[in-house]
């Protein structure tokens, strides 16, 4: 397995979004505009090929970092591993490259949010480390299909 930042956007990246955001959200895949945005922000994109350096993408990881009056932020985002492969500590892998880089930048921690029906994801982040908060998490649609 080989982790790597994202730095460019090619078109095998594109085709490893439109495959592995459908496993992970309805939410569309993003374009190469929205991936060139993400790669011009604080944040950070990362990936995993399998099984070498030379091998297909395989999972996707992101870093949202984002300055607030109270400090700077980081929320882990969008971790996906290709369904054929779960399982088999690609995720923990990605998850923790982006600890290691929110060290890294001197961050004091990072938060994430998972819908508990991913059971195995949930787990996994609990073994890793991560502690349950408890806050309210709301969401408001801007628009009028309320």
């Amino acid at each position: 397995m080989h982790i790597e930042k994202v730095t460019t956007v090619s078109d095998e990246l594109l085709a490893a979004f439109e495959r592995l955001m459908p496993q992970l959200s309805s939410a569309p895949a993003p374009t190469r505009a929205d991936l060139d945005e993400l790669l011009a922000s604080p944040s950070v994109l990362i990936l995993t090929r399998h099984p070498d350096e030379f091998g297909p993408i395989v999972g996707l990881a992101a870093l949202g970092v984002f300055r607030t009056p109270s400090g700077l932020h980081a929320h882990v985002e969008d971790v996906v591993v290709d369904q054929s492969l779960r399982g088999q500590g690609l995720g923990e892998a990605l998850v923790s490259r982006l600890l290691q880089i929110a060290r890294d930048m001197g961050l004091e921690g990072v938060s994430l949010t998972c819908n508990p029906r991913r059971e195995a994801a949930n787990r996994l982040y609990q073994r890793m480390g991560f502690k349950e908060w408890k806050t309210n998490v709301y969401w408001y649609r801007l628009d009028d299909r309320q």
